[in-house]
């Protein structure tokens, strides 16, 4: 997209001939991420968040990777982790790379396109088609789940993101729930208990992977919030889970599930972003509670399900 300015190789241009090939000064990327231009500094001296491109003369310069990043960071702080803790977050996730021209991207910005004019009646027409053709688990694979980490950038500093952001959770609950409804009233036997176990109002992909389990022929109960220790508990013995599904994008205290978990006499799930975030502890906890298992995203929740033999 633009020359190097490194301080390897040839001399780094000026600053109008950065600009000139497409880089953005710093002011810019304050505009359009939201993050002011002390704390992008700080983030590139104190941790090596970002490291930018200087000119000649010193004057930083940023590209549209530059700008990924910085939206990948938001989301993880965004999620509750200090940014002491990112570094490796970010490391460990795939490198993002420009979307390939393909149906799924199309689909993808059609759906982007109907969110962004908050148009329910396109949103569900073009969603509608597409569901008719492809199974839920391919939908997830290649549509939703890669649709939700788009959106998740986009709104990331955005003015109108909160609004776009309501609009498409509240189709989405009403979507999925409807589906999910659908499929529970012609299956038989004891339900997966999905639990939104973060502060958020609307986990996604806790509704998701609830999809993905009722599209597998097994029946489902979603609890959108949290339960204390005990009623999580009750609420198995009530319902006689199989399996129990928690699902967090944000911070979690491991220290707690022993509490959470007592006298939960079936298998849990701890699925989310929370598992990157505590991925040490919880690798422990795994060890340490029987029954316990941990999943990033609704396709290794679903695969974590099925090895338990529930479909």
């Amino acid at each position: 997209m633009s020359k190097d300015l490194s301080v390897n190789g040839p001399p780094a241009p000026d600053y109008n001939q950065a600009l000139d090939a497409g880089w953005l000064p710093i002011r810019e990327v304050a505009r359009i991420t939201g993050v002011n231009a002390v704390t992008l500094r700080a983030w590139e001296r104190r941790y090596g968040l970002i490291v930018p491109h200087r000119t000649a003369k010193g004057h930083r310069m940023f590209s549209d990777t530059h700008i990924q990043r910085i939206q990948q960071i938001l989301t993880w702080l965004n999620r509750g982790v200090s940014v002491s803790q990112v570094m490796p977050l970010l490391d460990a996730a795939p490198a993002w790379h420009a979307p390939v021209d393909n149906d799924w991207q199309a689909w993808r910005q059609t759906l982007t396109l109907a969110i962004t004019e908050l148009s329910e009646r396109r949103l569900d027409d073009n969603f509608n088609q597409v569901m008719s053709l492809y199974p839920a688990h391919t939908l997830c694979e290649q549509l939703l789940i890669p649709l939700l980490n788009e959106l998740e950038q986009r709104w990331q500093g955005q003015f109108g993101a909160q609004l776009e952001r309501v609009f498409f959770n509240s189709w989405l609950r009403s979507k999925l729930g409807a589906r999910i409804y659908h499929n529970n009233r012609s299956l038989k036997g004891k339900p997966v208990l999905l639990i939104n176990h973060s502060a958020l109002p609307f986990e996604a992909q806790l509704w998701l992977t609830a999809w993905l389990v009722s599209s597998s022929h097994c029946p489902v109960e979603v609890f959108d919030g949290p339960l204390p220790g005990g009623e999580l508990a009750l609420a198995v013995e009530r319902l006689n889970c199989p399996a129990v599904v928690l699902y967090s994008s944000q911070t979690l205290n491991p220290r707690q599930l022993p509490k959470l978990l007592g006298g939960t006499n079936c298998p849990v799930l701890i699925a989310g972003p929370t598992v990157c975030i505590h991925s040490a502890e919880l690798a422990v906890s795994t060890t340490e509670i029987a029954g316990l298992s941990l999943a990033v995203d609704p396709l290794e929740a679903h695969q974590r399900l099925s090895q338990l033999g529930l479909f």
